[in-house]
């Protein structure tokens, strides 16, 4: 049995850090407002020479060292944004020159905002297990704060920038069950294009020309969420045959504190088995999920063997879930 296997992580953070102290000088909002209502407490900006690309390809550079793979050893590559460097061509590319990775490999970008990861995952899954790559890195970055519109409180403070990627490989794991064994068991992915109104940005290039800032109205945001995200973790599990006690960890989009407390209630889960990091990185969109991965992997908490659930939903709306074991 062909699975793709996590072989290592990584990720990158702008130097800067805004404080919610530094915000609440830009714009009607105080710490406490903020803490209270996201659980955040600072961010990270992209400065001058920071961009998508450079942020994905360091990323990328400690997923690689991680896993003790070689750039010249990945044939496939999918970075997840809404921020790309250019109109065209692919970040993905950019990233795949700056790393020095294969010629003529796969590299392309998926868009699905804060749910682009889980997309990227579970496309790059179905590419290893049919032969079309051997090892990927699959990423989420972004230059969110680049979309923002610093006068409006209600999204300027939710959202940072950064990076985090994966190494997969495409590794023979024997004849296992659907739970057993190790790689990605298990992905679900699903979209409803009659909420855009809720979340987005108003400009593109074929409607006004412009790059256009965030929209978002919250309280609908935060509705759908938390049922589409119940729902989504509720059929992976039911696919890999696994009941929900029986993970170790949740690795969940990274939108506010609210959202992940509402929906490990809604799955009976200790909130001690969530992984959040919304406190120090904000919703890093597309980047929250292998952010925060990366970040449980590093510090111990996630080891090899364990069964981890990724979920995310974003504008559009996308959303969907991954189950692997580490």
């Amino acid at each position: 049995m062909i699975r793709a296997v996590i072989k290592g992580t990584g990720s990158a953070l702008p130097a800067r850090v805004m404080t919610n102290a530094e915000l609440a000088a830009r714009v009607d909002t105080s710490d406490e407002w903020i803490v209270e209502r996201t659980g955040i407490r600072q961010r990270h900006i992209a400065g001058e020479g920071e961009t998508t690309s450079t942020l994905a390809a360091d990323a990328c550079a400690r997923a690689l060292a991680a896993a003790g793979i070689a750039a010249d050893e990945i044939d496939l590559i999918i970075l997840a944004t809404a921020t790309p460097d250019h109109t065209f061509p692919a970040t993905a590319t950019q990233v795949q020159a700056l790393l020095g990775c294969k010629p003529g490999g796969i590299a392309f970008d998926v868009a699905a905002v804060c749910s682009g990861f889980l997309y990227a995952l579970a496309t790059a899954d179905a590419l290893l297990r049919t032969g079309m790559g051997t090892r990927a890195l699959v990423i989420g970055a972004e230059t969110f704060s680049r979309l923002l519109d610093w006068e409006d409180r209600g999204t300027c403070v939710l959202f940072g920038d950064g990076a985090g990627a994966v190494v997969l490989a495409a590794e023979d794991v024997g004849d296992v069950g659907p739970g057993d064994g190790p790689g990605i068991l298990a992905s679900r992915l699903h979209a409803d294009g009659a909420h855009k109104e809720m979340l987005f940005v108003d400009g593109g290039p074929a409607t006004t020309g412009t790059v256009g800032k965030l929209r978002m109205k919250g309280r609908e945001v935060f509705r759908h969420a938390v049922v589409n995200l119940s729902e989504v973790l509720a059929e992976v599990l039911d696919d890999a045959g696994i009941a929900a006690d029986q993970l170790d960890w949740v690795v969940p989009h990274q939108a506010n504190s609210r959202i992940l407390d509402a929906t490990a209630r809604k799955l009976g889960l200790p909130p001690e088995r969530m992984v959040m990091t919304v406190d120090r990185h904000a919703n890093t969109s597309a980047a929250s999920v292998p952010l925060a991965l990366d970040v449980a992997v590093r510090d111990g908490r996630i080891q090899p063997g364990h069964l981890v659930m990724f979920e995310a939903m974003g504008g559009g709306f996308t959303w969907g879930a991954a189950l692997a074991r580490m």
